[in-house]
């Protein structure tokens, strides 16, 4: 009876459930930390490449932090597929902002667009 609500995040089950939500907090609770670390004169992002997988082979691992331009990186944790539509839409506000604004420090603004963007749907 599930499978009739978790096809889209707006449809709410019977029981009051997003389906599509539950999945997504469940392969963040799989995946490795993210961290980030905003100091005086630079920026530290941090990953843990968690192999939840015995059978994995580490070589197939993919990248957790993502470089979005020259100024701006990210860190995904999550599911691959996933990370990279958010982080390839990311890249594409970021460029926007840049030629709207001529600035590099533009994550935030971007971000936040980014966030509207996701509610829409």
């Amino acid at each position: 009876q599930s499978r009739r609500y978790d096809s889209r995040t707006t449809i709410f089950s019977p029981e009051g459930r997003l389906y599509q939500v539950e999945y997504a907090m469940e392969a963040i609770g799989h995946a490795g930390t993210c961290l980030g670390i905003l100091a005086n004169d630079g920026v530290l992002l941090a990953a843990e490449r968690r192999n939840i997988h015995k059978l994995l082979d580490e070589v197939f691992f993919s990248e957790k932090i993502y470089k979005l331009n020259e100024d701006i990186a990210c860190s995904v944790a999550g599911i691959t597929s996933d990370a990279n539509v958010l982080t390839n839409e990311l890249r594409l506000i970021a460029q926007r902002k840049r030629i709207i604004n001529n600035v590099g420090q533009v994550f935030f603004l971007a971000f936040i667009e980014f966030l509207h963007l996701l509610h829409k749907e």
